[in-house]
């Protein structure tokens, strides 16, 4: 998790980042090449965006449909959200990290990544319910019931 010392450090050090290489990309190519550049990137972003995004949907409701556990689309949804996100803040830096979150084969990438390290932390527990309008299709079935003794163990002890 993210400390609030560090998401400061974030909002001080990302935007002087962003500057400096906007600064030095313009003395590269110039100012209206770098003006141009940024755009170019935020519309590429914002195609992705729109086109990565109605398809997640679609994803998503397929897999309710089918009754199947919708992690994959949900985070496939929270990325492309933070791509979204990330394409408001000009420069080159959010704009790389936008791309990579909406460019289907690093995003898919990324969740395996987040996936393995939520469920090696323990923070991930999922449950869901199916409800459709089509009783006859989709057989209900009994939950099964685990019981069981656990015992939390805290990385600080």
């Amino acid at each position: 998790m993210l400390k609030p010392n560090l998401i400061f450090l974030l909002f001080i050090i990302v935007p002087m980042i962003e500057i400096y290489l906007l600064i030095t990309v313009g003395n590269l190519i110039g100012i209206f090449p770098t003006i141009f550049l940024v755009i170019g990137m935020a519309a590429t972003g914002v195609y992705l965006l729109r086109v990565q995004g109605l398809a997640t949907v679609q994803n998503l409701r397929n897999s309710l449909t089918r009754g199947e556990e919708p992690t994959e689309p949900l985070l496939n949804g929270l990325l492309i959200l933070l791509g979204g996100v990330l394409l408001l803040t000009p420069g080159f830096l959010t704009d790389f990290f936008a791309l990579f979150c909406l460019v289907p084969f690093t995003r898919r990438a990324l969740i395996r990544y987040l996936t393995r390290y939520f469920t090696q932390a323990n923070y991930v527990t999922t449950s869901y319910t199916v409800h459709t309008n089509d009783n006859d299709t989709y057989q209900r079935q009994k939950p099964a019931v685990l019981e069981g003794q656990f015992k939390r163990e805290d990385k600080n002890d």
